[in-house]
Formats: C-alpha cells, structure tokens, sequence
C-alpha cells in the first residue's frame, strides 16, 4: 500500500523511508492522437489501488494496447500523466519503468539464447547482480515449472513454456506492478489454470497485476477490478461484482428429454433451437427464471440441465458492439 516519493528517487535507489500511500498506476487525461486524425485514446482517467489485480478489457481496437504502450513508454501520449506508485513517467522515466514488469503478447525472446541467459541478461538491465539475478532465474524458473529447462535454447521450448519465461522475465527485478497483455494466449486449459495459480499467488503477497485478456473467464474467475474500454474511450469502471450487476442479459442452454420440433413462445424470452434436444434462451436478468421453468413445465418440456451458453462479460461485450 506504499510507494515511492518521486522527489527522493536517484538512479533507481529507493528506500523503505521514501515510501507514501498512493495510487500503484495513475492515468489523468491520458490521450493519443496519430497524424491522420485517428485518436486511439481519449482523455483516460484511471486509477490502480496498490495490491489490486485489476482487468483491463475491451474489443479488438478498443484502445488496450496503446494504453498499455503508453504506461510502458512504447508509446508516446499526446496528452496527459501517467504516475506509477507516485512516480511521474515524464519527469522520472527511469525510475517509473523500474517499478514495472511487462508480460506482452506477443513473444520477443531471443530464440537462440538459452532460458536462463533471457532472465539474467534482462535483470542486467536493471542492474540487478549477477549473482542475485542467477538466484532469483532459479526461483521464477521452479515456481514456473521451467527448472529442467533453464540451459536448453529458447527455440526448443514450446509456446506454452515461451509463455511462462516471459512471466519470468518480467519479474525477474522484482516490479512493484506486473502488467500481463494477453498471458495465457494460446496455452492449453491445464497451463492456462496453472498460471492463474502462480497469478493469483503473486498478487496475495502484495504485486499490483493489471491483466487484458480476451479470455473472459480469465478476468471473471482473477479481477478484482474491471475497466472496459471501446473505441478509446473508458465506458465501465468498476468493482467486478458491480459491474456484473449491470450486465442485464442471460443466454442460457437448455438440454431437454424429448425431442421437440416447435419452439415455445413466451413473452420476454426469446428462443432458439439448436437441435432436437438443445434449445437456447435468451432474456433480461431482471426476468425471474422460475418463470420460464414453470412455463417449460406446463408446456411438457423436461429440463434435464442448465448451463450459461457464455461468460457474462462475453455477453456484456456482444452487447456493447450492437
């Protein structure tokens, strides 16, 4: 719940009594404008409690990618402040960067490195010891499941464990705030929920973790937070809890015994035949869903199960395209 004063940091020292309660990441005004006249973002206000693990959300050209560009000085803002733990990115870059470890999408490895070389070499960059850094590559790679790994070359790793290195690298200076663009893309399920462990592990002893995903799972079952963004504007910022609460529609899939050929009409509810035995239900969650069995009922549906045809923000994103 502490961060740096920016007025006392020097070549990335920071001591203990340096610390004050501020935001982990602050966003004011924070906007970007291209040439041709596209603004990817538009006046961004956003603010990251310390410890938090907060969802950043949004549809493909929702503005994500840039915002996070922007945090990690990839991108240049056309407007606006970014601070990091108190730390302003304009006025001290160097120091903002340090408290920041980043998980991108995409892989940047040097395939012809080996495993260990790729965390020791980016703990260098931050001029973190040998020694220590080859201690702290032994820590990530056994938490990570990339122990027996470590001296064979990145290129014969598969891309479920290029996606795990990548986590520990972007841990390997002990960030006070790990940002995860997309982490479990393109893993299987068994290592996708493997990584929400370690995830979920780092946040409870105390790492701030801003997450996008397109895995809506993902940010159901990990965020605490959400802020959904489209076509660069922030239009959602809430409590997980909360912002479920605003999502108002239900798609549910129903198996049924008996094979039926017609479907039923109720007003509210809409209706969709997937097969003989399959029908799919959408309604306003305002509408109480005993009503709809007791209609099936009476109607001589048998209902043998339920279950959620998608994720609630899935479906509050289907919505937000309409």
């Amino acid at each position: 719940m502490y961060t740096y004063n920016s007025k006392v940091v020097t070549h990335l020292k920071v001591t203990e009594q340096n610390w004050k309660i501020v935001f982990a990441l602050e966003l004011k005004g924070v906007g970007k404008s291209y040439p041709n006249g596209v603004q990817a973002l538009k006046d961004i206000q956003l603010q990251v409690k310390p410890g938090e693990f907060f969802g950043l959300l949004g549809p493909n050209g929702a503005g994500k990618s840039t915002a996070i560009g922007i945090i990690t000085t990839l991108v240049q803002k056309t407007s606006g402040k970014v601070s990091l733990f108190g730390v302003d990115l304009d006025e001290f870059p160097a120091s903002a960067k340090a408290l920041v470890g980043v998980v991108p999408q995409e892989f940047n490895i040097n395939i012809f490195d080996t495993v260990q070389d790729v965390i020791v070499n980016q703990a260098g960059y931050y001029g973190v010891p040998r020694a220590i850094a080859l201690e702290r590559a032994d820590y990530y790679l056994e938490k990570l499941g990339l122990a027996k790994k470590q001296f064979d070359k990145v290129l014969t790793l598969s891309g479920g464990m290029k996606r795990r290195l990548m986590i520990a690298r972007g841990l390997v200076h002990q960030p006070k705030i790990l940002i995860l663009d997309e982490p479990s893309a393109g893993v299987d399920i068994e290592l996708r929920h493997e990584i929400w462990d370690f995830l979920v592990d780092l946040n409870k002893k105390g790492i701030t973790i801003i997450l996008t995903t397109h895995y809506l799972e993902e940010a159901e079952k990990l965020c605490r937070h959400i802020a959904i963004m489209n076509n660069g504007i922030m239009t959602h910022n809430a409590s997980a809890k909360n912002l479920m609460n605003q999502i108002q529609k239900e798609h549910l899939l129903l198996s049924i015994k008996n094979p039926i050929h017609t479907l039923p009409a109720l007003e509210n509810f809409q209706f969709f035949l997937i097969d003989d035995f399959t029908i799919e239900v959408h309604f306003d969650r305002r509408q109480t869903i005993n009503r709809l069995f007791v209609f099936l009922s009476a109607q001589g549906i048998e209902v043998l199960s339920v279950q959620n045809k998608m994720g609630r923000l899935e479906t509050f994103f289907v919505d937000l395209k309409k």
